[in-house]
């Protein structure tokens, strides 16, 4: 069994209330926008699973969420898994507000249960896709810079 490594954490303060931030995280529409263009439907509740697949490296992932806990205007809980590789962890999606702003606080736990020889599921790649979603994309989307 492998040993449990640190969760992947990942903050923006964002220029938007926790209202906009909570609907673009939250709302189909919005998610294919800034996240995954591929997503083919998404709710915000417990027990919801959705599928599918990103190309990468010559490699197809079939992502597969199922939603575990949703506090309306705050956090959204993952299970986050793939349909080729064994492994399954964690994605969490937690807003702090902050007067007008928003702290969006991404926690991703599980990461030593993925094939560790695969290069997309290495701890340097992963943190540098959800800064590139958190920091890059969802701020973009969020506040206009596009």
């Amino acid at each position: 069994m492998p040993k449990t490594s640190q969760p992947i954490v990942v903050e923006q303060l964002l220029n938007a209330p926790a209202g906009k931030v909570w609907d673009a995280i939250s709302r189909h529409e919005q998610l294919i926008q800034w996240f995954f263009p591929q997503i083919p439907a998404f709710e915000a509740k417990v027990g919801f699973e959705t599928r599918f697949a990103v190309e990468s490296g010559g490699r197809t992932f079939t992502h597969v969420w199922r939603l575990l806990e949703v506090v309306p205007q705050r956090k959204i809980v993952y299970h986050w898994s793939y349909e080729e590789f064994e492994g399954a962890g964690t994605v969490c999606f937690e807003i702090l507000p902050r007067n007008t702003q928003s702290l969006l606080r991404l926690t991703n736990e599980g990461l030593e249960n993925f094939p560790q020889h695969i290069p997309e599921f290495s701890r340097q790649s992963c943190l540098a896709g959800w800064q590139y979603f958190i920091e890059g994309q969802l701020r973009q989307y969020l506040e206009g810079d596009k």
